[in-house]
């Protein structure tokens, strides 16, 4: 069942809520038996992270909570959620790892998330043209480099949009990297 929810600047949304997704806490939102929040890649990127950046809010459905991920240790982030029960996706900033490099810092609470694999790039269905990149993480207990393997994997989403400076401005010395991200975080079984 498909739930076609139109976003404040008109254009349309199709979400995919699931109600089993949903957890019994009272915090978390609550939705009819049926409804799935299954997005593509580009979803996300457009209709959730530019918003986002934009300023946009999601009212009346948050699905996506801001958190600093790397704050937490991977199985602490469910309860940080307002929605999923197998998935959960948060917005989460992202730091330098050293003031004027541009390596994001992936170190967490009791270790740090490892990048695998290659960056995968995100198109516009409608006109090709590239729009975010897809990142996979795993997270790993310990430090590196002799940390060890988890089945918690992170899927990190950014923007690519080289026309918009503010994505792009550096402040020197600072450690904020990007403005905002979004991630999808789950157990592999």
């Amino acid at each position: 069942m498909e739930l076609d929810q139109h976003c404040s600047t008109g254009e349309q949304n199709q979400q995919h809520l699931s109600s089993d997704q949903a957890s019994g806490s009272s915090d978390q939102l609550q939705l009819p038996p049926g409804f799935r929040f299954h997005p593509t890649d580009e979803e996300l990127v457009v209709h959730y992270l530019s918003r986002k950046l934009a300023s946009h809010s999601f009212k009346p459905l948050p699905i996506v909570t801001e958190v600093d991920l790397y704050k937490f240790d991977p199985w602490e982030l469910p309860q940080q959620a307002s929605f999923g029960e197998k998935e959960w996706y948060f917005f989460s900033p992202r730091d330098r790892k050293y003031p004027n490099g541009v390596r994001p810092n992936r170190a967490a609470a009791s270790g740090y998330w490892k990048a695998t694999g290659t960056d995968k790039m995100i198109h516009s269905s409608a006109d090709g043209r590239k729009i975010g990149v897809k990142k996979a993480l795993v997270f790993y207990k310990g430090r590196a480099p002799k940390g060890a393997k988890s089945n918690w994997i992170m899927h990190e989403y950014r923007l690519v949009d080289p026309n918009n400076k503010a994505l792009f401005a550096r402040k020197r010395g600072s450690l904020r990297l990007d403005d905002w991200v979004l991630c999808r975080i789950y157990k592999k079984k």
